[in-house]
């Protein structure tokens, strides 16, 4: 960089130096926000470069070379008015020469400067000078490195980790597009090269006596195995997988890399690290012994990482023969490691190898693992491993998910083994079933004893640990239900005569149910677990012997409820229930099951019917005793819902007593969830909606047009919206309990409205409640529309009253309802909306709760509403009638007051929108070209960067709102054309806009053209239909981008990118009439595949990607 001559600003620099010691320095909050005021100023001055320089090259202290060090990372980074390439090389060069010629500088100062070089890099990796690609000569950049001293070698092998780190990683500042050919071109030219470089310099690491005090080896170890671990983790075809996903993970590796594979040698490298670096220093040492011990630890955790990664490469890099030989190898190292597990009380070395176990079956069969020659050695080795792990419980317990997967993933592949070899998981699966069961029975006493968190209380976790037990557990199941028997016998008994005693402690007791839950969630786990084809009768009549037996504890604890209960066997109870249900309740279940034999035989439940009423029986129970108790209530109340949906199951339980008393009580005088008690949260009223949905489904079986029995099953409800109307008739109410009656009774009415999708039942519920009760509603939003606790569940009854579900929906010829029900609909919109506008600024951290959960439900309810297809919108402006106009017009207001980011950030809000947005141009586009040029032009924006969401479905909604739009313009062109010879309708405002505006569309052309030629375009149908519009709209545009394309190719490459580009219009006409629109889907599926083949091979840039930087 030919850097300008400066005076020696020794003032300049030497406030500088002041301000970055107060920014990283000072504990007052208020200097360091003055002094980062500034240096925000000084990064964002004209000379900033020139500073940075001086900085580095006179700056005194640290903090100013790091200050310097990430001015110019921004500075190179910014997509506006970015640096000429002549300054980033220079700068690249600097960086490369201070760094050389400083190695001891302060890490964190090596790291913002090796961070700077990484990005110069990244960014400028398709730069080309005099032919000559001048960022990609990163080896050789780092050679010098390498062959000098310990520290420049630590140095160099840093730059190239942080470059393959930077370069997998995407940013926000440019697209995604850009990212992956730079990620692509990387991986293809480079990463090969710095993995067998990191690889030989292990080699050479671990040929020596590695020894972990000298601060230099250790330094040089750590980056070499960061750097292998950066290498194989790269996102190689650019799926970014999320954490989550990390025990289905493949990873993808280049055929290219095969070698590196088949040669046994580098699979051998890591786990002779492994063994290799010294477990800890000798006891003499004993200064510093722990700091060697964290090393040493670091270090391990490394080398297993890499093996994780290893044990996951893809399957098909390998034939048969060779996956086999790898396959031995790496369970041969497994079993090494077993045999001598120096590092793994470390709680992250043991989680990491943990990992590599359970990548043995993710990525291996059971078939091929029982071939390998250690096979029956290496499976006792895990089981002996396995059941130590799961023994101590409280050591690593998030661990324990990849060894229970591991064993999941055996135990379902046993029926599917063909080779001849023994698997003896006959032999081991029951130990690690018993192990599982056993610790946990025996972890509640001490847990108790010591205070410890109890696993229960994390629900997600023991779901996740009895999903894959279940599975396990059915592996031997003779031995898993003898086990269960016996032990739960045991507690059982316990329990009993604990409850019978007289002098028996709380504690105790509290042991014993503690036992008893866990036995509980693992029964119905196991019985979840029962596969149709596997089972047999024996099986069956096994499971009747466990549910008898949770049956009879039930009755016991349910009869002890007036006086205790424990909440947590409550909830394991009910995860019980839900796991019969599933397999022993439905249409699909045999009548004639082994286990309602069993249950005939013991508790003389002799059909379905006699257990659904235990089911029921259940219900009501915990409806009466546990009301006030919210996790047990609404896991209830789901049970309830559950059985309401099973076809057969719906007609028998309206037979039951219990059920008709439900259908003719349900006042809070027997269910108390349902009083309106002003102690708990207006939230907490959300199970009243499933509980209604239940009985609504219940009342539907028998109702028929019978609307005395509709009568006099609303009547609890009735009365309650008399109270609320009498309440607000009146001055002087009590707000809270006016609200708190409303919000039940709407959350109720809601789940009714959902249940009843047939047209009779809903008639009567329309009929009930309009006209005599919708003014209460309107009303409570006049009142209270800034509490969203309130308005939201109105706005959503009122959303699920509009909603034409199954053809409900359905007026007479003479009725004037459907009209009527609109004109409430656009009333309470209005209503709200110009209420909820005059909060003004709401906080960020409020903004959804107050405003935009409100503004999406009123943007689904118009959407349902004007998609319901049981209104004539033309008949409002025909009569004069403003609902149409005042609700739409609300719209905009609304749409308008929210920012973009907003549209996108909120998922629900997103989707409510641009399905909103997709009835009205396809129905109502004349009021969307009706709009002010501002509005058109926020519309087509939110189009636009939705198009780019990652949510397939507001994606695709946007391409169908482009779809109308283009086809509108299209028309509206055509038309003017023909009538006159001026190109524009004056007439017409929006075609005025677009002429003004054709950028808009022209980006919109390019993004849809970048997506499904560079993208992983999951929806090309979609992405088809306005693209022809888009094309035809922009003729002169379109073969500028063509050709942009073209140029960009390879030479050898852009003769087959120009023909496909050729066929894609090939017997395409002028038109968008359906035939030929079909005609161009067609067309460009062959072009995606034709272009992806095209440029598989290539390593080019594409320019063109820069036209959405």
């Amino acid at each position: 960089m030919k850097w300008r001559k400066m005076a020696d600003h020794v003032q300049g620099l030497a406030q500088l130096e002041i301000l970055c010691k107060q920014l990283y320095e000072t504990t007052d909050t208020a200097v360091r926000l003055q002094a980062e005021k500034a240096l925000v100023e000084f990064t964002n001055s004209p000379d900033c470069l020139s500073k940075c320089q001086l900085l580095l090259e006179r700056g005194s202290s640290s903090y100013s070379q790091l200050l310097a060090a990430t001015c110019l990372s921004k500075l190179v980074s910014r997509t506006s008015n970015p640096l000429p390439l002549e300054q980033r090389i220079d700068i690249r060069n600097y960086v490369l020469n201070y760094l050389a010629t400083r190695p001891k500088l302060a890490a964190f100062v090596t790291q913002a400067l090796i961070q700077l070089y990484a990005r110069i890099t990244k960014l400028g990796w398709f730069d080309c000078q005099k032919d000559d690609y001048v960022f990609r000569n990163v080896i050789a950049d780092v050679t010098r490195f390498l062959q000098d001293s310990v520290e420049h070698c630590i140095i160099g092998v840093t730059i190239l980790s942080q470059l393959t780190n930077e370069i997998n990683q995407a940013d926000t500042t440019h697209p995604l597009t850009k990212h992956r050919k730079i990620a692509s071109s990387f991986r293809d030219s480079s990463l090969f090269d710095i993995f067998t470089l990191s690889c030989n310099l292990l080699k050479q690491a671990s040929g020596k006596n590695l020894n972990l005090n000298d601060e230099s080896q250790h330094g040089l170890l750590m980056q070499l195995l960061k750097l292998s671990y950066n290498c194989l983790n790269y996102d190689f075809i650019g799926t970014s997988t999320d954490e989550s996903s990390d025990d289905l993970c493949t990873v993808q590796i280049p055929t290219s890399w095969r070698s590196a594979f088949l040669d046994s040698s580098t699979l051998q490298l890591f786990f002779n690290l492994y063994h290799s670096i010294p477990p800890s220093l000798s006891p003499l040492v004993s200064d510093g012994g722990e700091k060697q011990t964290g090393r040493t630890h670091a270090a391990l955790f490394l080398v297993l990482s890499c093996l994780v990664q290893i044990a996951s490469v893809r399957r098909s890099l390998f034939n048969n023969a060779e996956r086999a030989k790898f396959l031995s190898h790496l369970v041969d190292g497994v079993k090494r490691i077993l045999a001598n597990p120096q590092c793994l009380p470390d709680p992250n070395n043991y989680h990491e190898f943990c990992r590599l176990l359970a990548r043995l079956k993710s990525n291996y069969q059971l078939g091929e693992l029982v071939k390998v020659e250690n096979y029956p050695e290496v499976i006792r080795l895990i089981a002996n491993f396995t059941v130590t792990s799961l023994q101590h419980w409280e050591f690593a317990p998030n661990s324990v998910h990849y060894l229970l997967s591991l064993w999941q993933r055996l135990a379902a592949s046993v029926p599917y083994v063909k080779a001849t070899e023994p698997h003896l998981l006959e032999t081991y699966t029951p130990e690690v079933t018993k192990a599982y069961i056993t610790s946990r029975l025996e972890s509640v006493h001490v847990i108790l004893r010591d205070g410890l968190e109890d696993p229960l209380d994390d629900a997600g976790l023991v779901q996740q640990q009895l999903d894959q037990l279940s599975t396990i557990g059915r592996c031997e199941y003779e031995k898993t239900c003898a086990l269960l028997v016996q032990l739960f016998d045991q507690a059982a008994q316990s329990y009993q005569e604990l409850l019978q005693s007289t002098n028996s402690s709380a504690a105790d007791i509290t042991v014993q149910e503690g036992r008893l839950t866990w036995l509980v969630y693992i029964i119905g786990a196991v019985i979840g677990g029962r596969v149709s084809f596997a089972s047999t009768d024996e099986q069956d009549a096994m499971d009747g012997e466990l549910v008898c037996r949770v049956l009879q504890l039930m009755n016991l604890t349910d009869s002890r409820l007036a006086q205790a209960g424990n909440e947590r066997l409550e909830l394991a109870m009910l995860s019980f229930f839900e796991q019969f249900r599933k397999i022993y309740i439905g249409d699909q279940v045999q009548k004639s099951s082994k286990l309602y034999r069993r249950l005939s035989e013991v508790l003389g439940l002799n059909d379905e019917t006699m257990v659904l009423s235990v089911f029921i029986g259940k219900i009501i129970t915990n409806l009466k005793y546990w009301g006030q108790c919210e996790p047990i209530t609404s896991k209830t109340l789901q049970l309830l819902n559950d059985l309401s949906l099973g076809y057969s199951s719906v007609r028998k339980l309206v037979k039951l007593s219990a059920v008709q008393f439900m259908l003719n009580n349900h006042t809070s005088e027997h269910f108390s969830f349902l009083g309106v008690n002003n102690q708990s949260n207006l939230s907490d009223m959300r199970c009243r909606t499933t509980f209604y949905t239940a009985l609504g489904r219940l009342l539907m079986v028998d109702l028929g047009e019978d609307e005395d029995q509709f009568e006099q099953f609303m009547l609890p409800l009735t009365a309650a919206f008399e109270t609320v109307a009498q309440m607000l008739s009146t001055n002087t109410f009590n707000e809270q309990e006016a609200k708190r009656t409303l919000v039940g009774l709407v959350r109720d009415l809601r789940g009714i409205a959902y249940a009843f999708n047939a047209k009779t039942s809903f008639m009567m519920l329309f009929d009930w409640i309009y006209p005599a009760y919708m003014p209460i509603l309107q009303r409570a939003i006049e009142l209270w529309y800034h509490d969203p606790a309130c308005t939201t569940p109105v706005l959503k009854l009122m959303a699920e009253l509009v909603h034409n579900r199954s053809q409900r929906l359905q007026f007479d010829v003479s009725s004037p309802n459907g009209i009527l029900l609109f004109r409430e609909t656009s009333k309470m919109i209005t209503t709200y909306g110009n209420r909820i506008l005059t909060l003004g600024e709401v906080p960020k951290d409020q903004v959804y709760g107050v405003k935009l959960k409100g503004v999406s439900v009123c943007f689904t309810m118009l959407k349902a509403v004007l998609s319901g297809n049981y209104v004539n919108f033309g008949v409002f402006r025909l009569y004069g009638d403003d609902a149409l106009d005042n609700a739409l017009q609300t719209f905009i207001k609304l749409l308008l007051s929210i920012p973009h980011s907003d549209l996108l950030d909120y998922p629900k809000l997103s989707q409510s929108f641009y399905s909103l947005l997709e009835v009205l141009t396809q129905d109502h586009m004349n009021f969307i070209a009706s709009l002010e040029p501002h509005v058109v032009m926020y519309i087509l924006s939110s189009i636009s960067e939705g198009l780019t969401a990652l949510d397939t479905m507001v994606c695709t909604g946007c391409c169908s709102s482009l779809d109308h739009i283009v086809t509108y313009l299209f028309k509206q062109l055509s038309r003017s054309t023909k009538k006159r010879p001026a190109p524009m309708a004056t007439d017409d405002r929006f075609l005025h806009i677009m002429q003004q505006h054709p950028e808009m569309i022209q980006q919109m052309l390019s993004t849809v053209l970048n997506i499904i030629i560079f993208e992983d375009c999951r929806n090309q149908w979609s992405m088809s239909r306005p693209l022809l519009g888009l094309i035809l709209l922009n003729e002169k545009y379109f073969a500028d981008l063509r050709n942009s394309i073209v140029n960009s190719q390879p030479p050898e490459k852009q003769q087959a990118m120009h023909l496909c580009f050729e066929n894609l219009m090939e017997g395409i006409e002028r038109n968008l009439l359906t035939k030929n629109r079909d005609r161009f889907t067609q067309n460009l599926s062959v072009f995606r595949r034709e272009v992806n083949d095209s440029m598989k091979n290539s390593t080019y840039g594409v320019n063109s990607n820069d036209m959405m930087s």
